[in-house]
């Protein structure tokens, strides 16, 4: 295994806030989980921190086109959180699901797959391709930036229908090769940046920092509300081992949030870089002693440490990231001959592994509680 080289710290960091985040954590079940995710979104304080006189985006999670349990946003997820806003006063109209595209995977396809849509119609919510119905713009941040100005020298583009909105991120509880854990602080990866943005991993950890400092200066409210029904570990955020765990957390500070994500998965938060470097930059808290959660006590929840483990696929591409393969990685992946890497990714993971490994873990889980309810929808 190749491991990412160290970090070095800017020392401008802006002063902490005063204020102990708040995380709520509670245990729930297929038959009161539209009910639980309320008290838990409630109990997080998320009426505090979103505006009600602004639209709000509900940044939708979708890693692969396939149903697979961890991966994605799960239907009840976004059932339960439009539920719960729409219950406490939040205009119909002013609610829309943001979705990104990336290179290896479909998110029309993925919203399909992962029954999304169903729930949008339902509740007639608006749904937003942030690639196709939005106009992208070009962001100068305020905040110093770790990576993103190295990367996009030309200037970083976001969507401006993002720009004054409230944002509610969706992510599961699971695991990531590149960056340990993924959940609220990566969600952004998708809905911050354009399809170039893999050519942001070789500067992952930083670049999860830097998006956070750009949705802090764009975002009137931020707000993560993340399902742990399933968890994946192992090489994530597709080739996963899957465990049922009946739980759900949410709050405002993404890094605390990611934070007890990470500790549920066995991991110390401050091990994490991404972690670490926005809690040193005051972007939030990853020090567990530092944040108040509630609902349920963590010693009593946290699992085994989950499994760090490769796939081919990431063992080849850190090899360029990180690997003797450095010096090749702008001619491999950012120039004319890159769709090389999305055509075998495609067929590693949806071809062979899927067909191979996944399908069964996929027909194991249906026959589950929380399997049945996703049929349902």
């Amino acid at each position: 295994m190749i491991d990412r080289p160290a970090i070095s710290l800017t020392t401008e960091s802006p002063p902490r806030p005063p204020a102990r985040p708040r995380v709520a954590l509670l245990r729930t079940a297929p038959e009161t989980v539209l009910d639980d995710y309320g008290k838990l979104m409630r109990s997080a304080g998320y009426a505090e921190t979103l505006k009600r006189d602004v639209p709000t985006a509900l940044k939708v999670n979708v890693s692969w086109q396939h149903w697979y349990p961890a991966c994605s946003t799960a239907p009840w997820q976004l059932d339960g959180v439009i539920r719960t806003l729409l219950e406490d006063g939040f205009e119909r109209d002013s609610l829309y699901a943001a979705h990104n595209r990336t290179v290896v995977v479909s998110a029309r396809r993925g919203e399909v797959a992962n029954k999304h849509l169903p729930v949008l119609k339902r509740h007639g919510i608006e749904n937003v391709h942030l690639y196709e119905d939005s106009e992208w713009v070009q962001f100068v941040p305020k905040t110093k930036m770790l990576a993103l100005d190295g990367v996009f020298p030309e200037g970083i583009r976001i969507p401006k229908r993002l720009m004054g909105s409230n944002v509610i991120h969706l992510p599961t509880v699971k695991t990531h090769v590149f960056t340990t854990i993924t959940g609220a602080m990566k969600n952004a990866f998708g809905g911050l940046l354009f399809e170039k943005r893999h050519f942001c991993h070789a500067v992952i950890h930083e670049t999860l920092v830097d998006l956070l400092a750009i949705q802090q200066e764009i975002h009137p409210g931020i707000f993560a509300v993340v399902d742990g029904t399933f968890s994946g570990s192992g090489p994530g955020p597709r080739c996963m081992e899957v465990a049922e765990r009946n739980v759900i957390l949410a709050g405002s500070d993404q890094v605390a949030v990611d934070a007890v994500s990470a500790r549920l998965m066995g991991f110390d938060p401050l091990e994490i870089p991404f972690l670490r470097l926005a809690h040193e930059r005051g972007l939030g808290t990853a020090d567990l002693s530092e944040v108040d959660i509630v609902g349920e006590d963590i010693e009593r929840v946290e699992w085994e440490a989950q499994k760090r483990r490769e796939t081919f696929a990431s063992r080849g591409q850190k090899l360029i990231y990180w690997g003797p393969l450095k010096r090749l990685e702008r001619l491999l992946l950012q120039t004319w001959i890159a769709p090389w890497s999305y055509m075998a990714s495609r067929a590693y993971h949806d071809v062979y592994w899927y067909n191979v490994v996944g399908r069964r873990r996929v027909g194991k889980a249906l026959k589950t509680e929380w399997g049945r309810l996703f049929q349902r929808y």
